[in-house]
């Protein structure tokens, strides 16, 4: 999910490309006239999310992604699902009902004003045919890790007995809160893993962002291994700066992607790399790098 700062406004310049994975399993990047239009093999499913790209028209995004063999969109409301819809995409993380990045469940004075949007939004999103909705546990403000589990399941449980009714999945994002999102308390994989754990229930679940761990905790591959029942999504980007995830990053996505498929997983893996590339459409189809 987009920062204030880094994912909404300032978007970053790298140069992208797709890659191959040579025998040692080392990411190699390609030019531009090795990309082909060959689609994606699909093992994994994969979404594309659209401030990525706000250059670009959700039409044209669609008709982009679509033609790359990407099947879903990310974070999208309801005012563009008629827009996945014409183009045959399915909403893999709906969004809309959160207030923002910094005003979540953590705090009682949002419980209100997030039980209406949320109360409201559920439904909307079963009735058009999706499962995962996304969440914000909001920032600290001194507020200490007890009395943040206790005040977000103080505020989740009623949302998650309207979601459980409409087999929809509330999925809290992990953020760095060292980096673009300070201050943020959902920021380590084992903070959400024991919300998740306290609320019990299939309903609630996180939103791994492989690119916000890397910056907080690292040991990703391990992670994923010993956490996946407790993730509903993945979302990508490349260390440092949200870089296209190619060679020139510090993360070995193909390895990563396999990790991830060893675990069973059948979900989405939404691609949130910013791209640097005028060609912008060459820069997406750097998601071939994560078709392994």
């Amino acid at each position: 999910m987009a920062s204030k700062q880094n994912r909404r406004s300032a978007i970053k310049n790298i140069i992208t490309g797709s890659a191959s994975v040579v025998s040692a399993g080392v990411l190699s990047s390609f030019t531009a006239k090795d990309m082909t239009d060959t689609k994606l093999k699909g093992n994994i499913n994969q979404s594309v999310c659209p401030w990525c790209y706000k250059e670009m028209s959700l039409d044209e995004l669609c008709v982009t992604a679509k033609n790359i063999g990407i099947t879903a969109i990310d974070l999208v409301g309801p005012t563009g699902w008629p827009t996945l819809k014409k183009h045959g995409l399915h909403s893999s993380m709906c969004n809309g009902a959160e207030i923002n990045l910094t005003d979540g469940f953590n705090d009682k004075k949002y419980h209100a004003t997030l039980y209406k949007n949320y109360s409201e939004m559920i439904p909307q999103v079963a009735a058009n045919g999706y499962t995962n909705l996304i969440c914000f546990s909001g920032s600290r403000r001194g507020i200490d890790d007890e009395t943040g589990w206790n005040n977000c399941i103080e505020g989740l449980k009623p949302l998650i007995a309207i979601a459980e009714k409409h087999n929809v999945v509330m999925v809290m994002e992990l953020l760095n809160s060292r980096f673009d999102h300070k201050d943020y308390q959902c920021d380590r994989t084992s903070w959400g893993v024991e919300l998740v754990k306290r609320i019990n229930s299939p309903n609630f679940k996180l939103l791994y962002d492989i690119y916000h761990m890397q910056i907080d905790e690292g040991d990703v591959i391990r992670t994923i291994k010993n956490n996946h029942q407790y993730f509903a999504h993945y979302h990508t980007g490349g260390v440092p700066g949200r870089a296209e995830i190619d060679d020139t990053q510090e993360l070995n996505y193909p390895a990563i992607i396999r990790a991830i498929l060893a675990t069973g997983y059948k979900g989405y893996l939404g691609q949130e790399f910013v791209p640097k590339r005028e060609d912008k459409i060459a820069s997406l189809k750097g998601v071939q790098i994560c078709d392994v």
